[in-house]
């Protein structure tokens, strides 16, 4: 089993309702829901004339293959109601495969660790509150590191985890 965190984040619609569909859809048998970051009201990155992210960072253990795991993510965006029309655009559900394990893994199809990870605050936030001293396994840079050195971008903790996670998870 390997350790993976994966990046979520909605700006369309019902947001937490969003995030909670999409973690409870995560959730299945080869992939077990360990722990889930705060979530976190985030300014959109490239696009900026569209509505504000809700972001959080999800920790499972999983025995899904990395490309399993991606088409898994894409499946569920697509369930619920992502189109990609925009880049950077709008979206009720993205998630992003943002670490899986110490593994480095470069194709056409996915790129990990994520390769705008360490120029993101909505995802280095979310994914310091779950594992700080995590290392990025090329640049060998804690999580807590990188977030620290990174500029610009307003993120505001908006609530715990129990906000979108039901009790028992």
């Amino acid at each position: 089993m390997k350790i993976v965190y994966l990046g979520l984040g909605s700006n369309v619609g019902d947001r937490e309702a969003m995030l909670l569909a999409a973690l409870k859809k995560l959730d299945i048998p080869g992939m077990h829901l360990k722990r889930v970051s705060g979530l976190y009201e985030t300014e959109p990155v490239g696009l900026r004339d569209q509505a504000w992210f809700l972001n959080l960072v999800a920790e499972f253990e999983t025995n899904l293959m990395p490309k399993q795991l991606l088409h898994r993510a894409l499946q569920i965006e697509r369930a619920l109601g992502r189109k990609r029309t925009v880049v950077n655009g709008p979206r009720t559900i993205d998630i992003d495969v943002l670490l899986y394990g110490n593994s480095v893994i470069d194709c056409e199809e996915l790129v990990v660790p994520h390769p705008r990870m360490q120029e993101r605050r909505f995802v280095l936030a979310p994914l310091a509150e779950l594992s700080p001293g995590l290392r990025h396994p090329v640049s060998g840079r804690t999580v807590a590191k990188m977030l620290d050195e990174l500029h610009g971008q307003t993120v505001k903790k908006r609530g715990p985890a129990s906000a979108v996670i039901p009790p028992g998870n």
